[in-house]
């Protein structure tokens, strides 16, 4: 046991920035896929493929990487309670937006492609971690912000919020890492750059949820 009562050597900071970094490179892989490799993107248009891709940009830009950086307020930001729990609560009501959006791209794209709807094991994942996000996200505002619950239930509900909180989110980088691996599945072999783009987005955002992770178990200083 290392002094101070810690067994760990060393604080969230530097994991906390790797974090950023990792975030920066998913958003930098994710966008250079969708812009050079897959037409880009839109809500309307002749090309259906566009509105797919819709669904890849703000699964993983908005709904994982908000999701995370939502996590690590609490070690990221130096700042008092309130206003880390009020950034906390931004980043995440993003994020559910942003899967919301997600969601209604991929069922608008199987509508007018006439696809069947929640065929695979990550639909059924990601509609259950959307619908269970946004009820966390509701249990928090409520208990925690406004109108709030009394010190002693909000005591008690916070280690379940915590707990639920980086299930969801390990929901969240499955979900991801499960659609990227059907997409990939669906390319022609012969796309090997965009293969090995989609791959490496996939690993980035392995770590970037296991750093997460672990920014979460370190003290913020040393």
């Amino acid at each position: 046991m290392a002094k101070g009562g810690s067994s760990y050597q060393m604080s969230a900071a530097p994991v906390t920035v790797f974090v950023h970094l990792l975030a920066i490179s998913i958003v930098t892989l994710t966008l250079v896929w969708l812009i050079k490799f897959r037409e880009g993107f839109a809500f309307e248009s002749h090309i259906k493929a566009k509105i797919f891709n819709l669904h890849p940009l703000l699964m993983i830009l908005g709904f994982v990487i908000f999701s995370g950086e939502a996590i690590i307020v609490y070690k990221a930001i130096p700042a008092n309670r309130k206003a880390q729990k009020l950034i906390h609560l931004i980043l995440h009501f993003i994020a559910l937006v942003a899967g919301i959006l997600g969601v209604y791209a991929v069922f608008k794209f199987h509508n007018e492609r006439h696809f069947p709807h929640m065929y695979t094991l990550h639909s059924w994942i990601g509609l259950s971690t959307i619908c269970l996000f946004g009820l966390q996200w509701l249990l928090g505002f409520f208990t925690f912000w406004y109108p709030r619950a009394e010190s002693t239930r909000r005591a008690s509900m916070a280690p379940w919020h915590a707990f639920f909180g980086i299930v969801i989110f390990f929901m969240t980088i499955v979900t991801a890492e499960t659609g990227l691996t059907q997409k990939f599945n669906f390319l022609l072999l012969q796309r090997s750059q965009e293969a090995l783009m989609i791959n490496f987005t996939g690993l980035l955002i392995l770590l970037f949820g296991i750093f997460v992770g672990l920014s979460i178990i370190l003290p913020r200083r040393n």
